[in-house]
C-alpha cells in the first residue's frame, strides 16, 4: 500500500503518524504545505524490502548506490529511474523548517483554533460547516474550510471576499471528474457526496505568516457575510 501523506505532516491516525500506516508512503513539501521547500517531497520506507528499488529508482535507474557501499565493482543502469534529488540550496531551506516544525505547527495551531472559535456562532446560524476533527486524530493544521450550504452561496462569498482583498478559493476538483479519471474510470465512476461536497467547500486564508491584524480582518468579513 502507498500511503499518500502529502499533508500529513506530523499529524496522527489513532496514534500512528501519517506516513507510516502504509509499505510506502510521500509526503510533499511545496510552497502550499505546511513545511515548504517551493517543489519536491519525501518517499518514506516503511518496508525494508523496498528499500533497494526505491535507491534505484533515486539514482535514475542504476544500482550507484550499491557500488558507493562497495557491494559491487562497478554501476550500471538495473531498472526505471530519474533525478529527483532536490539542490542543496533547497535542502538547506527546507532542513531550516524542519528543525522549526514545532514552532511553526504550534502558530498553524493558533490560526486554526482561532478561526474555529470565532466562526461557531455564524456557522451555526448560517448552515455552514465547520471541519470535525474526531478524537482519535491529530491533525496537521493544513487548512481551514468552511462547507456553504450551495454552489451559489459559495461563488457569492468567494466574490464577496474577493471585493475586500481576501482572497478564498475552491479546494481540488473531484478526480474522477477529470480528463485522465473519466479516461481510468469512465461511466462507471459514481461519488455524488464529493461531488457535492467539492461544489460547496471554500477555503480561508491560511498561512504559517498570517498575522493576527489580517486574520481579525477575514474573520470580521465573514461574519458581515449574509448567507
Amino acid at each position: 500500500m502507498i500511503e499518500d501523506a502529502a499533508q500529513g505532516i506530523m499529524s496522527s491516525y489513532k496514534g500512528r503518524p501519517l506516513g507510516s500506516i502504509g509499505h510506502l508512503a510521500t509526503l510533499s513539501f511545496h510552497e502550499t504545505k505546511n513545511i515548504i521547500s517551493g517543489e519536491g517531497g519525501a518517499l518514506l520506507v516503511n518496508d525494508a524490502s523496498f528499500s533497494e528499488q526505491a535507491e534505484i529508482i533515486r539514482e535514475k535507474g542504476t544500482n550507484r548506490s550499491r557500488f558507493l557501499r562497495g557491494l559491487v565493482d562497478k554501476y550500471t543502469w538495473v531498472d526505471l529511474g530519474s533525478s529527483y534529488l532536490p539542490s542543496d540550496i533547497l535542502a538547506a531551506y527546507l532542513l531550516a523548517q524542519l528543525e522549526a516544525r514545532e514552532e511553526i505547527q504550534h502558530r498553524r495551531q493558533e490560526i486554526w483554533l482561532r478561526y474555529q472559535q470565532c466562526l461557531q456562532g455564524w456557522a451555526r446560524n448560517n448552515g455552514v460547516g465547520l471541519p470535525f476533527i474526531p478524537e482519535y486524530c491529530e491533525q496537521a493544521f493544513h487548512m481551514y474550510y468552511l462547507l456553504m450550504p450551495s454552489l451559489e452561496i459559495r461563488q457569492n462569498f468567494i466574490a464577496y471576499l474577493k471585493a475586500l482583498n481576501i482572497l478564498s478559493v475552491f479546494h481540488y476538483l473531484p478526480l474522477h471528474l477529470s480528463v485522465m479519471g473519466e479516461k481510468f474510470g469512465g461511466a462507471v465512476s459514481d461519488c455524488p457526496v464529493t461531488e457535492d461536497v467539492s461544489d460547496r467547500l471554500v477555503r480561508l486564508p491560511f498561512h504559517n505568516s498570517l498575522s493576527n491584524e489580517d486574520q481579525e480582518r477575514i474573520i470580521a468579513a465573514v461574519l458581515d457575510f449574509k448567507v
